[in-house]
């Protein structure tokens, strides 16, 4: 019997997948652990293994193709094995939702533009789900062309040819045909009205334009000399709306959520951290690097523990508390950002968390997390120390209550002791949910960081 491998679902937000490439073709012997395909999900691209052994009848989601998890994307089976009459199903494209049961959080929209990808960045495997049968047909999505489409113009070949060539838009043709069909006069009436033959269009703009079907009118109206050039062109071509990333997308969607549906408040403190810059050196010299990001990660951890509030989350009905502290840490990338988690922070010593951390965004740079290392956060903290930024406020991820924005280390003039000293001086924000948190525990938990990174006695004890 022929079984159905499906695309697997790598994480709770994943509802979509796509095949960037295939690494058996039809016919080819197909061992259990051999990896099939490779996916790409909205923060890598990985690798997914064969539950079954046989030969790889028939492939239904092709390379570049975005479907609903749970979609069948091929059968393995024996040869001469029949397998179900089940049609390939059509990519996910640009604005579609794919149909999903009601149970499951419809994603956000996703492009079906492949990418090339890189041998590196393929990392972990994940075994390709099965079918109870081979008879499961793969889950439907809408065939309905995307918004924003334009309609169909009534217009006559000679019209459209004569359009085509002179670089014009038909739809700003007004036609007298039968219905409004716009005919080849229409258009001959348009350019004259509009002086198309006034235009000085040098032959090599024209012939860029015509390739990527720009209106030379519309690079007219942007140009006062009636002059058009390569470089005109090139200038709008480079301000044509482009497709964002799915991680871009995803970023966009969830962020976009999170802001509008949950009413952040911020908290800002100035943290001196002289005394601990002095102390990083100290433990430097005794072969223990440690940056500021490992300090804010501890004394984070432990002020969760004490305002369990923070480390929670609410749906504005009823408020979840998580009984573990697992930190997100935001990661730059060069096209988006990833979280890594930290799990069980509090647990971790000063060393555990340097490593961790450490560990952690080596692997996001490579691109290779896993689903589990990018999932689960309960608390996130955003550093921006490294750009130069003075302060900055930051939105709260999904599922959570607060995230802690924290800016770069600057030299100061401060009052200590009524008088004016140089100091290292650090703005911590948080953003926080005021359905969950007031106020006064914002500023408690914020001061609570403050206190233990400008208390260097401190980190001895706790070394």
């Amino acid at each position: 019997m022929a079984r159905a491998v499906t695309m697997p679902k790598l994480g709770q937000s994943e509802e979509v997948g796509t095949i960037v490439q295939w690494r058996k073709r039809e016919g080819d012997l197909v061992a259990k652990g051999d990896i099939l395909f490779e996916i790409e999900t909205d923060k890598a691209i990985l690798e997914v293994e064969s539950f079954f052994e046989g030969t790889l009848l028939k492939i239904l989601v092709r390379e570049g193709q975005t479907v609903p998890v749970q979609t069948v994307v091929g059968y393995i089976g024996q040869p001469g094995e029949s397998i179900p009459e089940t049609p390939a199903p059509p990519p996910v494209s640009a604005g579609q939702t794919p149909a999903i049961p009601p149970t499951r959080l419809a994603p956000q929209p996703v492009t079906t533009a492949a990418k090339e990808p890189s041998r590196e960045k393929a990392h972990r495997v994940f075994p390709a789900e099965s079918a109870l049968s081979p008879s499961v047909q793969p889950s439907s999505v809408p065939t309905a062309p995307p918004p924003g489409m334009p309609a169909v113009i009534a217009i006559t070949p000679r019209a459209a040819r004569l359009a085509r060539e002179s670089g014009v838009e038909p739809q700003r043709v007004r036609g007298t045909g039968p219905n409004g069909r716009i005919l080849e006069k229409d258009v001959k009436a348009y350019l004259v009205a509009q002086g198309y033959d006034q235009l000085r269009i040098t032959p090599a703009a024209k012939k860029l334009a015509l390739k990527w079907k720009l209106d030379l009118l519309a690079l007219r109206d942007q140009n006062e000399s009636r002059r058009v050039t390569v470089e005109d062109v090139r200038n709008a071509l480079a301000e044509l709306p482009k497709p964002m990333t799915r991680m871009r997308q995803i970023i966009a969607g969830r962020l976009t959520q999170s802001f509008t549906t949950t009413p952040h408040f911020f908290t800002t403190v100035s943290v001196d951290m002289t005394a601990l810059a002095e102390y990083r050196l100290q433990l430097k010299e005794q072969g223990s690097s440690h940056t500021v990001t490992d300090f804010v990660l501890k004394a984070a951890a432990l002020a969760l523990k004490e305002f369990p509030m923070v480390n929670s989350t609410t749906d504005g009905k009823s408020a979840s508390w998580h009984s573990r502290v697992h930190i997100g840490l935001a990661v730059a990338l060069d096209d988006g950002l990833v979280v890594a988690v930290i799990r069980d922070a509090d647990r971790l010593s000063l060393a555990e968390t340097h490593e961790r951390s450490t560990e952690l965004t080596a692997k996001a740079h490579a691109g290779k997390l896993t689903p589990y290392e990018m999932t689960g956060s309960t608390f996130t903290i955003s550093n921006m120390g490294m750009l130069d930024v003075e302060n900055f406020t930051a939105i709260i991820n999904p599922g959570e209550s607060a995230i802690l924005a924290v800016s770069s280390i600057a030299k100061k003039a401060v009052v200590v002791d009524n008088e004016v000293v140089i100091r290292s001086m650090m703005k911590m924000t948080l953003s926080a949910d005021h359905r969950l948190i007031d106020g006064a525990t914002a500023a408690k938990f914020i001061n609570a960081i403050k206190h233990r990174l400008e208390e260097t006695s401190w980190w001895k004890r706790l070394a």
